[in-house]
């Protein structure tokens, strides 16, 4: 059956966008990768019991998750795959580009530099730094390696740039991250395992690969603990 997309209701203004749970952003994503999947099947559109099945979060969660944002979708009909993928780029900002620097250039920098998931999102790197004297000027793939100690000049003259990825050990992972937040960059993701201090404005996420891979030790060693929604395992 042929689902057909309606106009998206707009957010209710007496809910501020401050007033929308951490919770509900991440499973956004989850909502969105699901929708980029089935667009890239050609399939046209989704039932609210498909999309809660696809996701492995109950449907009361997903209705309320969306209702912040407006209504979505025709009552006993569904979603609209295009409409609703382009409606969850809108509200994760993801319908414009983000220019972006590495600090880091050992594996895991060189890694993020390879991955094309960044641009794919809008994502666009621009430079990558490094405090090691023997790999700057080296290239990785299209760019070339730029001292940390420019990193200040480069973001001063390089005002889009809106986030900084860092890459580098725990133990300097402050440091570039205080360069970072003198420079005006106002969203951050660490790969260092450490818990950065940044002030109120700073949007900063962690990824700590290794207590991923404890938590999937975990659910391995003791399968009884294993709930639904608890993790993709």
């Amino acid at each position: 059956m042929e689902r057909k997309a309606v106009s998206r209701i707009p957010r209710k203004k007496d809910i501020a966008p401050k007033q929308i749970p951490y919770s509900t952003i991440v499973r956004l994503t989850q909502y969105l990768r699901v929708v980029e999947k089935l667009n890239d099947l050609g399939i046209s559109g989704i039932s609210s019991a498909e999309l809660c099945e696809e996701t492995r979060i109950n449907s009361f969660l997903v209705r309320k998750d969306l209702s912040y944002f407006g209504e979505f979708g025709t009552r006993g009909v569904g979603y609209d795959i295009p409409s609703l993928r382009l409606e969850l780029e809108k509200i994760l900002g993801l319908t414009e580009a983000h220019r972006t620097v590495i600090v880091g250039a050992g594996n895991l920098g060189t890694a993020l530099v390879h991955y094309d998931g960044f641009k794919e999102k809008g994502f666009k790197i621009v430079a990558v730094f490094d405090s090691d004297p023997s790999k700057i000027d080296k290239k990785i793939g299209d760019f070339v390696i730029e001292s940390v100690f420019m990193l200040e000049e480069y973001l001063n003259t390089n005002k889009d740039v809106t986030i900084g990825i860092i890459a580098v050990p725990a133990s300097g992972a402050q440091f570039i991250a205080n360069l970072l937040i003198a420079s005006g960059i106002k969203g951050i993701l660490c790969f260092a395992p450490i818990q950065l201090m940044v002030p109120d404005d700073v949007v900063y996420s962690a990824v700590d690969l290794t207590t991923y891979l404890e938590i999937i030790s975990y659910y391995i060693t003791n399968p009884d603990a294993r709930r639904t929604g608890d993790m993709h395992y």
